[in-house]
């Protein structure tokens, strides 16, 4: 005898299996959207050949700024001269990895026996000299200049200024104050009083590479040393509207 089926239970609903797989199509991901796929960062140790002809330009430029010769005050044994404003705009411009590089490749050609430094001079003799200890503030104040601004999100005159007396100048005296001193056999005090009759010219070169710098990089923003990093977005260029 046959079984009698209960007409309460629900039909099937034979459009189910199509209204699963439309929304299934809809939503590929019930998680969320697929990630993009971003850029890698950008190593700040990677030099490029864009990287090397910026290098061979700044240490082109500080080689030329020391063409119009130097000045030597009261007859001090480190002349005055206009070289140090090349550090400044290295250091500030291409960051402290590249700018330290810039330096090191003049200071190499320097040592090659090309007269470069301010005055014509040039050769290992240099180096042990009274300025040597100013040669590696060359170095140094760069790389302090591009450490202090890489750190910034936004480049300003005041800020860029600050880097510039701190990297082009104290850390060039703390450098080259000491070895000058040991070098010429006078006390501390005496050659950092000497010292003193560099200040202005040199606050004045400060002034001049952070409106340089700050000039530069508002025309070209491809400039910037905070784009030589990471790519976060603070440094990372705005996306074009056409994108």
């Amino acid at each position: 005898m046959p079984r009698a089926v209960p007409t309460d239970m629900p039909a099937a609903d034979h459009t189910e299996g199509p209204r699963v797989r439309q929304v299934v199509a809809e939503h590929p991901d019930p998680v969320g959207p697929p990630a993009q796929h971003t850029e890698p960062p950008t190593s700040r140790w990677r030099i490029t050949a864009a990287d090397t002809a910026r290098i061979a330009t700044f240490a082109a430029l500080t080689a030329v700024l020391g063409m119009p010769g130097s000045l030597a005050l009261f007859g001090n044994a480190v002349p005055i001269t206009l070289q140090t404003l090349g550090v400044m705009l290295a250091g500030a411009l291409l960051g402290a990895w590249r700018g330290a590089l810039a330096m090191l490749t003049f200071l190499a050609l320097v040592a090659a026996g090309l007269p470069l430094l301010s005055g014509g001079r040039g050769g290992p003799g240099v180096f042990v000299g009274p300025s040597a200890g100013y040669l590696v503030g060359f170095v140094v104040g760069a790389a302090v200049i591009g450490l202090i601004v890489q750190r910034f999100r936004v480049l300003s005159f005041w800020r860029v200024l600050v880097a510039c007396v701190v990297g082009g100048m104290l850390v060039m005296y703390a450098l080259g104050i000491p070895l000058q001193a040991l070098v010429t056999g006078f006390s501390l005090r005496t050659v950092a009083t000497g010292a003193l009759m560099y200040l202005p010219g040199d606050l004045i070169k400060a002034v001049v590479a952070a409106s340089v710098t700050v000039g530069v990089v508002r025309a070209y923003p491809a400039a910037s040393p905070l784009r030589r990093g990471a790519r976060t977005p603070e440094n990372q260029p705005a996306a074009s509207p056409a994108a």
